[in-house]
């Protein structure tokens, strides 16, 4: 990628507003999981554990070597787009912080950070349409114009793409799967639909880079990277998939005693 006019940006400090934030949720919710430990039941191992692993690979991604190498090589770009914009939203979303953090705050503030996540603004943003067109739409953006190239050019536009890749990444899978609570459920069949979408020009995407690399990208790099972002989209997906249909299976199965109830009832 240096050699073909993309110029990596080098510094700490661009590193280290990426890193930052990350660093601190981790020790935010560690903090809070202690503090809620003090007048509630323990909470889950299992989900700090997730917490701590989608954080730590989120900085790892953002600062230290391997961002270091992602300047230079479209494989380790694609490595930190696959674990920044899936795996590490997966793991964070898995660990429920909003629940953790009405469970730990205040009374007042609970309900007014509840009224906030019902707001008209939340039920936009995590609409499985709007958060699925801001995942994909972002990732044909960045490689099918000249962002890419401008990235590398620019500390702005790299710390935004980075920052959007994770965020979006993160609205795209808790609009999926409902771990923590949500008052604005949307059907399972529309977000199953979605899902499948969203997969599908994921693949198309990673074939079209696969034979048409991004400007400024050796062609056996943009082949490797193009079967990194397919089979390890697939990878992404299974767990994706695995969890919303347990979901759906749980929320579907009837409850004992009750006779009458359908099937399939409608989901509430």
């Amino acid at each position: 990628m240096t050699t073909n006019n993309v110029h990596p940006i080098g510094g700490i400090i661009p590193q280290l507003f990426l890193a930052f934030p990350f660093v601190l949720a981790l020790v935010l919710y560690i903090l809070a999981a202690r503090l809620s430990n003090r007048y509630h039941k323990p909470w889950p191992i299992s989900r700090t554990l997730c917490w701590t692993l989608g954080s730590l690979m989120a900085t790892i991604c953002v600062s230290g070597p391997l961002a270091n190498r992602a300047h230079v090589h479209f494989e380790a770009h694609m490595a930190v787009h696959m674990l920044l914009g899936m795996l590490a939203p997966l793991l964070m979303a898995m660990a429920a912080p909003m629940t953790l953090l009405l469970r730990t705050l205040a009374p007042p503030a609970a309900r007014r950070f509840s009224r906030f996540l019902g707001s008209w603004l939340s039920r936009l943003l995590t609409h499985p349409v709007v958060a699925s067109s801001l995942h994909m739409g972002g990732l044909w953006c960045l490689y099918m114009t000249d962002l890419f190239s401008l990235m590398h050019e620019s500390i702005p536009i790299y710390l935004i793409v980075h920052i959007h890749i994770f965020l979006a990444g993160y609205l795209f899978t808790i609009s999926l799967i409902y771990i923590d609570p949500i008052r604005h459920r949307v059907p399972f069949l529309l977000r199953a639909a979605v899902f499948v979408m969203a997969s599908a020009s994921h693949g198309i995407l990673s074939k079209h880079i696969y034979a048409y690399p991004p400007h400024g990208v050796p062609l056996t790099q943009a082949e490797t990277a193009g079967l990194l972002m397919y089979y390890g989209g697939d990878v992404m997906d299974i767990a994706l998939v695995c969890i919303l249909c347990l979901q759906w299976f749980r929320a579907a199965k009837p409850r004992i005693g009750q006779l009458n109830t359908p099937i399939f009832p409608p989901e509430k």
